[in-house]
């Protein structure tokens, strides 16, 4: 897959696709990256990209001109034959969250045009012309699209054959299907015993107990019972979705804000 990067700051960029577990993704170009400046399709001797906004106001606004610009250029550069066109991702505060599940329907697609906002945003002409789909980190803003856009192809390059040491270790990440939507478990490692200012640290008995039904039936009640602390909204998602059966439920017994309830069938 590739996908095309619309940034006034490509040099952001290096040093992400160079570094950690993920460079495996992007050396191999199982996810291809392509850089691209709309800078460089602005015309005069300043290579201008943005103005200020008619109707007054703080800031400047991205100009349509280069942008567009620029995504013709990127359509040419990716020759895609007419209603194969991938689709152009703007991250803006106003799209919808980023999710799991919509990561995993990026991992498995052809890639997109992925474009960085920065200033006051971008001419709405452009976005009403050209942008396919909205993308929003959570409910707060940032200087730019940029980390947004790394973000998004941290997590899709991730799920990729062959990028993690473990092909099965992104099974258990928070909000995996395999782990019907929940939190992930808290982990371990040595020593068995941490000395931290004066206090010992243990690990749970369980997990050294070699039992793998124990442990298995462990990690899921820890699962259950961070989700419910932690991520409540998620917790009634899952159980409207009749993942919980009624051993789960008497787990979530311990957690006062979701008393049990009697699962379906």
């Amino acid at each position: 897959m590739r996908f095309d990067v619309i940034t006034l700051f490509p040099d952001l960029f290096a040093p992400f696709l160079a570094q950690g577990i993920n460079r495996r993704a992007f050396e191999s170009k199982r996810v291809e990256v392509v850089l691209w400046n709309p800078r460089d399709m602005a015309d005069g001797n300043y290579r201008r990209v943005d103005d200020r906004p008619f109707g007054g106001g703080p800031g400047m606004v991205m100009m349509a001109e280069p942008m567009a610009r620029c995504l013709d250029a990127v359509r040419v550069a990716r020759a895609e034959p007419p209603g194969k066109q991938v689709p152009v991702v703007l991250f803006s505060p106003q799209g919808r969250p980023l999710e799991h599940g919509s990561v995993q329907t990026w991992a498995e697609s052809d890639g997109a045009v992925l474009v960085c906002g920065r200033y006051e945003g971008i001419d709405q002409r452009f976005i009403d012309a050209c942008v396919d789909v909205q993308i929003s980190l959570g409910d707060f803003v940032l200087s730019g699209g940029e980390i947004a856009a790394m973000a998004l192809l941290d997590a899709v390059a991730r799920l990729q054959p062959g990028v993690l040491n473990d092909a099965g270790s992104h099974q258990q990440d928070s909000f995996n299907p395999a782990l019907d939507g929940l939190l992930d478990c808290a982990h371990y490692t040595r020593p068995e015993v941490w000395h931290h200012n004066g206090t010992e640290w243990g690990v749970p008995d369980v997990l050294l107990s070699g039992d793998h039904a124990r442990i298995a039936r462990f990690r899921r009640d820890a699962s259950l019972l961070s989700t419910a602390r932690h991520r409540p909204d998620v917790l009634a998602q899952v159980r409207q979705a009749g993942l919980l059966d009624r051993q789960d439920e008497a787990t979530l017994q311990h957690v006062n804000a979701f008393p049990a309830a009697e699962p379906p069938g």
